[in-house]
This record gives C-alpha cells, sequence and structure tokens, in this order.
C-alpha cells in the first residue's frame, strides 16, 4: 500500500476532527489584529477542540509572540496549530520494534470492551506478518466468548495460530501455553487479548498480575510491551480510562482506533501531553490494513487541517 495512500485515509479519517477545530474558529479571522481578547478566545477553541489546556496554552504564548497588531489569518494559525501539535507528538510517535531475544516477544493488548482491542490485535498482527515476523495470538480474555470467537476468526484469516481455551477458563493458564507454544516453535510475536473489565479493578490487576507472574517463570524480561488501546470516538473519557490502566496494568504504550469515526481526534494530543507514553499507532478504518505505525507530522497536519508534502 502506496504511502500516500494511507496519508490520504488519514487526512479523511480526521476532517470531520480539523473541520470542528474550524468551527470553533470561526469569526475570529474577521478582526483586524490580534489582541489579548482574540489570544483568549482562540485558547478556549482549542480547548473544547479536545486539543487540552495544556495545548492551547502553548498555541497561545507562541501566537502572542511578535503577533500583536498584525492581522490573523486561518491559514497562519492552522500552520502554527500545526507546529505545536508536532513539538508535543514527536517525541511520543514511537512503532513497536520486535527486538527481544530470546523471542517471542509478548505483547500484552489491553482496553476496556467496545474499544475496538480484539479487531486492533489483528491488525497488529498484520503489521508484522507484513515485516515478515512469525506472529501468534493467545486468546486471554476469557470471560467473552465473543472475544475468543472473533480472535480465532482473525488468526484464520490471516493463517496465523492461535492459543485458546473455553469461556470462563484460566486466563494465565492460556498465556503459559501460548508461551511455550511460540518459544518452542520459533515465534517472533506473541499477541494477548486479556480482558476488558474496569468494573472491577481490583480483579483486573489480580489477574494481570496472574499473568505477569506466569510469563516471569517462562521469560523473566515478559511482557515486552502492555498496549493500551483507545477509542477516539470516547474523547476526554479516553484520557480517564489511560489515567486507571496505567497504573492497574503499569502500561508501555497507546494505540488509538476509530479516528475516522469522530471529530474528537484532538484527544490524542492531550494524552500526549498529558501522560508522555509512547504513541505505537492509530487506526483510520475498519479494514485490515487501516492500522498504521504513527507519524507525528502527519498526525499534526491532519488535525490542524493544513497540507501534508508529498
Amino acid at each position: 500500500m502506496a504511502e500516500t495512500s494511507w496519508r490520504d485515509r488519514l487526512f479523511g479519517g480526521l476532517k470531520r476532527t480539523s473541520d470542528r477545530l474550524g468551527e470553533n474558529l470561526t469569526g475570529l479571522f474577521t478582526k483586524a489584529a490580534l489582541d489579548e481578547q482574540t489570544l483568549d478566545e482562540i485558547e478556549e477553541a482549542l480547548i473544547v477542540s479536545d486539543l487540552g489546556p495544556a495545548m492551547a496554552g502553548r498555541v497561545r504564548e507562541r501566537l502572542a509572540q511578535g503577533r500583536y497588531n498584525r492581522e490573523l489569518t486561518e491559514e497562519y494559525l492552522r500552520e502554527i496549530i500545526a507546529e505545536e501539535i508536532e513539538k508535543v507528538l514527536a517525541p511520543v510517535a514511537r512503532p513497536l520494534e520486535i527486538e527481544a531475544f530470546p523471542r517471542p516477544q509478548v505483547i500484552l493488548v489491553i482496553g476496556v470492551n467496545g474499544s475496538g482491542k480484539t479487531t486492533t490485535i489483528a491488525k497488529l498482527a498484520n503489521l508484522f506478518l507484513e515485516q515478515d515476523y512469525g506472529v501468534m495470538l493467545a486468546a486471554g480474555d476469557t470471560f467473552r466468548a465473543a472475544a475468543i470467537g472473533q480472535l480465532r476468526v482473525w488468526a484464520e484469516r490471516l493463517g496465523i495460530p492461535i492459543v485458546a481455551g473455553r469461556e470462563g477458563g484460566d486466563a494465565a493458564g492460556i498465556v503459559f501455553d501460548a508461551v511455550k507454544q511460540a518459544t518452542e516453535t520459533g515465534i517472533d510475536v506473541l499477541i494477548v487479548d486479556t480482558a476488558g473489565r474496569l468494573q472491577n479493578k481490583t480483579e483486573l490487576m489480580d489477574e494481570l498480575a496472574k499473568i505477569r507472574r506466569v510469563l516471569g517463570r517462562l521469560n523473566p524480561a515478559a511482557p515486552h510491551d502492555v498496549v493500551l488501546v483507545l477509542d477516539a470516538t470516547t474523547g476526554q473519557n479516553a484520557l480517564s480510562q489511560i489515567e486507571v490502566f496505567k497504573d492497574v496494568a503499569q502500561v508501555t504504550g497507546l494505540v488509538m482506533t476509530k479516528l475516522d469515526g469522530t471529530a474528537r481526534g484532538g484527544v490524542l494530543v492531550a494524552a500526549a501531553e498529558k501522560f508522555r507514553l509512547p504513541i505505537h499507532a492509530i487506526g483510520v478504518g475498519e479494514k485490515i490494513e487501516d492500522l498504521r505505525p504513527f507519524d507525528a507530522g502527519d498526525m499534526a497536519r491532519a488535525i490542524a487541517g493544513t497540507a501534508y508534502a508529498r
């Protein structure tokens, strides 16, 4: 798939976000010059666009430097917004690299039910297959028969092995079997689905702790990654999920999905600003190839609604 094709889908997927930003900024370009009141209004417009107060403050400060009594254009403002967003996103843009030795690299995938977690696992598996890695799945979300069934279907479509058990089974036992099998068969990447129950944080923490203990007996370095899947359509609620999961599950990185179906893509910027967690990949559609490694520059321009360099 051509890089331009992915960029086009990214910019198309985030059009609602950039349009919303434009709507919130409407009326601010009719004034002859930039003044304190306009700066206040711009700052407020950025906050209600889900970019967060920290980013809004950054843009305000940047605009205030030498721009008083000069005409403010929409193009100039969007460029400034894009530049400031990229400064925040660039340090956290970090694709998942398969570096573990001995193999396999174990990636625990967590997230609330409905976030697109199981589908994201399949898309991550596809990304690794494109890089010629051997991939295995483990159906560790044993609380939902649907999740086990869905993961089996994806494994079959992708032509990769899966270790799964029955609904209500022991998740740690399944992970143990999967790591053992992956080690014996020379698998590079083992992606583990986990339960997404935030209703009982203690129960979830206990289960993840048990999985970690089991992994530690087979591979002291595992899990190598704990990836939290976020649904962009939840807006600011995504920040609350990061807050909870980072403590309960020791999150090491983020993947954001459903950026095509929302006007709230700016929340990714707020998440980067607040938590500084690596952002590994983003999803802008339902197709298996619609999840790609995160690029800070493209994301910044897509949110701000400015053109990208071809």
